[in-house]
This record gives structure tokens, C-alpha cells and sequence, in this order.
């Protein structure tokens, strides 16, 4: 059982590893579409690629995040995600950075509608609304799984017990 366990581990770590390759693309990307951005100029066209720019740093934070989560669930605490307040911990990483960079995404979408092509606000009016329920669902699911919690008091303990490994 231990081999398995250290093969998921090393498998996690490798899907780790090209999340962070991803994040850094990403990154790269963002830098070289905001520089030539600002090299033509500095007018409506400079700003719009700048805000497209934040889009990919968006989602470049969004892959560093799951890399990061990966990483310390998996590799580093060998957490049982099983138990509610695990579940809720590891879930929330997720979304946090999902939500903020589907908003950040959603103003990028809004600001290009705006200025290219009105009938695109539609989809980024969607976006945005559906980020909104995907924030009320999150903060429901957090609400009903504290309930779970509390019938586990142990498992908050353990939690925590596990955190010590990462500082």
C-alpha cells in the first residue's frame, strides 16, 4: 500500500509541476502581449490588450493555485479528503481563486464587448452572473458542510494538525 501511495504521489507532483510549466507560460505570454501593447502606444487599443493581459495573469494565478493545492494536499499532507472539513478546506482553495479569476475574466470580456462588438455583452453578462451563483453556491455548500463539521470535531483537530507540515 505504501508503493501506491507513493506513485499517486509522484504522479500529483508531476501534475503539479505542469500546472506551475502552464502558470509560467501563462505568465510569459502576459508580459510579451502587455509590452508590445505598450510599445504601439498608449490609447484604447493599449488598454484593452493590457486587460487581456490581466486575463492570462488570471488565469496563470488560477494554475498556480491548483499547483500549489496539489502539492500540499497530496504530496506534502497525504490528506484523507475525505472528511467535511477537508473537503471544505480543499474546495475553497479551489474556488476562491476560481471565482476572483472568472470576474477578472468577466470585466476583460465586458471592457472588449464594449469596445469591438456590442453583441458579445451578452456572453460576458453571463460570465459574470454565472460567477455570481458560483459564489452563492460556494458560500451554501460552505453553510451546510459546517453543519457536517460540527458532527466531527476530531476531524478539524486533524486538519489542523495536518497545516504544522507546511510551516
Amino acid at each position: 500500500m505504501h508503493l501506491i501511495g507513493r506513485f499517486f504521489s509522484a504522479i500529483h507532483a508531476i501534475i503539479a509541476l505542469m500546472f506551475t510549466g502552464a502558470a509560467i507560460a501563462l505568465i510569459l505570454t502576459s508580459l510579451g502581449v502587455a509590452s508590445s501593447a505598450l510599445h504601439a502606444g498608449f490609447d484604447q487599443d493599449t488598454a484593452q490588450e493590457v486587460i487581456e493581459a490581466l486575463g492570462l495573469l488570471a488565469a496563470a494565478v488560477v494554475a498556480l493555485q491548483f499547483a500549489q493545492t496539489i502539492a500540499e494536499e497530496e504530496i506534502v499532507r497525504s490528506a484523507d479528503i475525505s472528511a467535511p472539513t477537508r473537503v471544505r478546506r480543499f474546495t475553497s482553495r479551489f474556488l476562491v481563486v476560481v471565482v476572483v479569476a472568472l470576474a477578472i475574466e468577466g470585466l476583460v470580456a465586458t471592457f472588449k464587448a464594449i469596445r469591438e462588438d456590442l453583441s458579445q455583452l451578452t456572453y460576458a453578462a453571463a460570465l459574470v452572473a454565472a460567477t455570481g451563483v458560483l459564489l452563492a453556491s460556494w458560500g451554501v455548500f460552505i453553510r451546510l458542510n459546517r453543519a457536517a463539521e460540527e458532527l466531527e470535531p476530531e476531524a478539524m483537530a486533524k486538519a489542523k494538525r495536518e497545516d504544522r507540515k507546511l510551516e
